[in-house]
This record gives C-alpha cells, sequence and structure tokens, in this order.
C-alpha cells in the first residue's frame, strides 16, 4: 500500500506516520476489558534476554479486546462469524461525526448531519477523552440509543464506530447487525476533527468467530498540526498500566 505507520509505545493517544492517523487502542496486560470479558494477560515464554533463541508470547484476551469488530453471531443467531463480515464495509470512504450530548448517539442527533445511504460513520463522543486513560471499566459510557440504531439501519449504514467497547445495548446490537451493519467498537478518537476521511479496518480473520480484534486507521484531507502535536506530546508520557 505505500504506507508506514510508526508504532508508539509509551501513549495510547492516537498516532500519526504522514497522513495516516491510528485510531485504535494498545493491548496490553491489564488494559481495561468489559466486566464479563476475559482479562488480558501477555506471558513471556521464552526472551532473548535470557539467552532462548527467540522471544515468544502467550495472548489471553476476549474477542472483543481492545479495538475490535463484532460479527452477526455476536448477537444473532445463526449469524455470520468474523472472517465473513465483509471488509468492503470497513474500507473506503467514511465520516467522523462528533457527538455533542452526553449520555448517547441518538437519532434527534444524527438527523442534524444530513446522513447519506450506505456510509461508513465513526461517532466521537466524551468517552474518547474520559474513558481511556484508566485500567478501570467506565460504566457511564456514551453509546448508541435504539432509536439511533434504527435510523442508521434504514439508511443502510455500512459501518459505525463508537469510541469506547461497546456500541450499546443488545437491541442496538441485533438492530444493527440484523441490517448489514459492521460495528467497530473500542476506537480511540482522541484528537480527530470531525468531517470526512478515508476508513481502513482490518479485523482478524478468525474462523467462527463473534467478533475479532482491528487495526483502524484514519487519512483525513486535513490531517492537521493539532493531531500531530497532540501525538507528539503524549510520545512523553509514561502508558498507564494501573487504575484510576
Amino acid at each position: 500500500m505505500g504506507m508506514y505507520v510508526r508504532q508508539l509505545q509509551t501513549s495510547i493517544a492516537p498516532e500519526v506516520s504522514s497522513a495516516w492517523v491510528d485510531v485504535s487502542v494498545p493491548i496490553y496486560a491489564g488494559m481495561v476489558h468489559f466486566p464479563d470479558n476475559p482479562s488480558i494477560e501477555i506471558e513471556t515464554i521464552t526472551h532473548v534476554d535470557r539467552g532462548d533463541i527467540c522471544t515468544l508470547s502467550r495472548l489471553t484476551m476476549g474477542s472483543h479486546t481492545g479495538t475490535h469488530i463484532d460479527a452477526p453471531i455476536h448477537f444473532l443467531p445463526g449469524g455470520a462469524s468474523a472472517e465473513a463480515v465483509p471488509l468492503e464495509n470497513l474500507i473506503g470512504p467514511g465520516r467522523v461525526i462528533e457527538i455533542k450530548d452526553p449520555d448517547a448517539v441518538k437519532a434527534e442527533e444524527l438527523r442534524l448531519h444530513n446522513l447519506g445511504v450506505r456510509e461508513r460513520l465513526l461517532f466521537k463522543t466524551a468517552n474518547s477523552e474520559r474513558c481511556w486513560n484508566s485500567s478501570q471499566f467506565f460504566p457511564k459510557f456514551v453509546s448508541i440509543a435504539e432509536d439511533a440504531a434504527s435510523y442508521l439501519a434504514s439508511l443502510n449504514t455500512l459501518a459505525v464506530g463508537i469510541d469506547y467497547l461497546s456500541a450499546g445495548s443488545p437491541e442496538t446490537h441485533r438492530t444493527l447487525l440484523g441490517a448489514g451493519v459492521v460495528i467497530v467498537e473500542g476506537l480511540n478518537l482522541t484528537g480527530i476533527s470531525q468531517g470526512r476521511c478515508e476508513l481502513l479496518c482490518l479485523p482478524l480473520k478468525i474462523l467462527g468467530g463473534d467478533g475479532a480484534p482491528a487495526r483502524v486507521l484514519l487519512r483525513t484531507s486535513d490531517t492537521t498540526d493539532e493531531i500531530k502535536a497532540y501525538a507528539e506530546g503524549n510520545k512523553k508520557r509514561p502508558m498507564r498500566h494501573g487504575g484510576g
């Protein structure tokens, strides 16, 4: 693809390389997860620093860890699994929409944005600023209301993304997944401006998976110095692995 994305080891802020912005969150031991999901453990089995021939780790985590997609089978009996999720829904022109409502993404607010049919939509809410700086689960996160899910389904929306670990209630999931909307959860849209973008979301190809971790990149027509400065400033911060 002729694209190079530089990995930042010390920040959960979106990382920037050229015109691409990585809005997926890093996976690390002890990171925040949905309360009824498995915790994240990373165990070093062998390591070159100990004289082993190679470094090898064991990862233990749920299929809905960090930035990930939900497959229809997650909520729909007989639904498609992760490897069958259409990648064309996750690659192409998209929009970042900044949600003002502090409680939920609601149909009333979405109608103000003149949404079209078959769009790829990423919702930037208060979650990005307040939820990702702790390993403790934040229960009062902004999610997609059921009326908004119905509205998005009526527009044959291709994909929706939300900036925390769940899109919303079981009914919200069923409405979206039943309409063929691919759900992307666990984005970090800190420092990302509202507007048009190019979306690249590639979930792991897990056969029979109810979900799959994903790497998500955005490219905007106005990747601003402000975003780059935010990422540069956060390189100096140590990653928070503890609570609070």
